[in-house]
C-alpha cells in the first residue's frame, strides 16, 4: 500500500513539474503569476448632483450595473424592488460558480469599506477589491472605454444605493479558467475623455461599448475568445429560467436587420417588439429603453455601419450545428463554412 501511495505521489510530482514547465510555454506567464493590475490610489470623486444622475442613468439604462447586481424577477425580467445592487447567484444562467458582488453601501457585507478607487479599477479593469480577477461577464474589457468622468458618476451613483444586509459568496471559477483569466485585465492608466456627443457615430460607438452589446451579439468559442469576423454577428447562446435562446445577428446583412429603421430601432427598444413579433424577454430592452432618444439614435447610427456578417440565426427554429460559427443554434445549418 505505502509503495502505491509513492508511486501516486511521484506521479503527481511529475505531473506538477510538467505543468509548471509546460504550462507557461503554452499559455504564457500571466495567468501563472496573477493579473496585471495597477496600485490602488486614495483618489475620490466628489459627490455632485450632476454626477449622480449621469451615474444613475448609466448603471440603470446604459451599462446593466444593476441588471446583473441584483436578484431578478423573470417575470419581467427586471430587478427585483428592494435587490437593487445586492449581488445575485448565476446559476439558473448556467453558470453556478459565478455570483455578482453586493455593491451596496452596506459596511460589511457590500461596498461600504470599499475605496472609490477599488470601484473604479474594478469597473473598468476587472480586479476586485481583494485583488481577484473578476470572470469576464463582468464586461471589463468593454467598460475600459468609459470616460473618467462617467466611472466616477457611476461610484457616486452607487454610493447613493440604499445599503443592503446581504452576504454573497465568492465566485468559485473553477480551474483551469480560473488561471487563464488572469490574461484578460489591462490597467487603466491614461485618462479617458468624454466623447464628442456632436459626432453621432462615435457617440453611439462609445454607448453600444458601455452597454456590452458585443459581448452578447459576438459568438464565442469554447475558451471564452469572440470568434474572428464575426463581431455582432448574433449566435452567442444566453441561458436563463426563460429559456435558452441565441443572440441576433445586428449587421446589416441581409440574414440579419438590414430592414430596421431609425424608428423601427426606437420602437423596439421601448416595446421589446418588432412589429408583430416579440423579442426574447432575456434582451434586456426594458434597462436600454429608458435612454434618451438622442442616446438610441447615436446607437442605432453606430450599428448601422457595422460590416456585414453572413450568418442566420433563428431561434423558431430547433438548434443545429453552425458551420460558420461551429456554434448551436438554431437555423445552424442553413450557414455556410467561412471559406464557402
Amino acid at each position: 500500500m505505502a509503495r502505491w501511495v509513492n508511486r501516486i505521489g511521484l506521479a503527481l510530482g511529475g505531473l506538477l513539474v510538467v505543468a509548471v514547465v509546460a504550462l507557461p510555454a503554452v499559455v504564457g506567464i500571466r495567468p501563472i503569476i496573477g493579473p496585471k493590475a495597477r496600485p490602488l490610489t486614495d483618489r475620490t470623486f466628489d459627490r455632485t448632483p450632476q454626477r449622480l444622475e449621469r451615474g444613475r442613468y448609466i448603471a440603470t439604462s446604459t451599462s446593466g450595473c444593476l441588471f446583473c447586481h441584483s436578484e431578478m424577477d423573470w417575470s419581467g425580467p427586471v430587478a427585483k424592488p428592494g435587490t437593487e445592487g445586492s449581488g445575485r447567484s448565476f446559476a439558473e444562467e448556467g453558470l453556478p460558480f459565478l455570483n455578482t458582488p453586493n455593491i451596496t453601501p452596506d459596511p460589511e457585507t457590500g461596498a461600504g469599506a470599499w475605496t472609490d478607487d477599488m470601484l473604479a479599477r474594478a469597473i473598468r479593469e476587472g480586479i476586485s477589491h481583494d485583488g481577484r480577477t473578476l470572470f469576464p461577464l463582468m464586461p471589463y474589457t468593454q467598460f475600459k472605454y468609459m470616460s473618467d468622468e462617467d466611472v466616477a458618476s457611476v461610484v457616486v451613483f452607487l454610493r447613493s444605493l440604499p445599503p443592503i444586509r446581504k452576504a454573497v459568496p465568492p465566485s468559485a471559477v473553477p480551474f483551469p479558467v480560473n488561471r487563464f483569466i488572469n490574461a484578460v485585465p489591462e490597467p487603466v492608466t491614461a485618462p479617458v475623455p468624454e466623447r464628442d456627443r456632436s459626432n453621432q457615430v462615435a457617440y453611439g460607438d462609445y454607448l453600444v461599448r458601455i452597454g456590452a452589446c458585443r459581448d452578447c451579439h459576438t459568438p464565442a468559442d469554447a475558451q471564452g475568445q469572440a470568434i474572428p469576423n464575426m463581431e455582432f454577428g448574433g449566435g452567442f447562446v444566453l441561458t436563463s429560467p426563460l429559456g435558452t435562446v441565441a443572440s441576433a445577428n445586428i449587421t446589416s446583412a441581409p440574414s440579419g436587420i438590414p430592414y430596421y429603421t431609425e424608428d423601427l430601432f426606437l420602437e423596439m427598444m421601448r416595446t421589446g417588439r418588432v412589429r408583430s413579433r416579440t423579442i426574447h424577454g432575456y434582451m434586456p430592452w426594458r434597462m436600454y429603453g429608458q435612454q434618451i432618444d438622442e442616446d438610441l439614435k447615436a446607437m442605432f447610427a453606430y450599428i448601422r455601419t457595422l460590416p456585414p456578417v453572413q450568418h442566420r440565426v433563428d431561434n423558431s427554429l430547433p438548434p443545429t450545428d453552425c458551420p460558420r460559427c461551429g456554434l448551436r443554434h438554431g437555423a445552424g445549418d442553413q450557414n455556410k463554412p467561412v471559406d464557402d
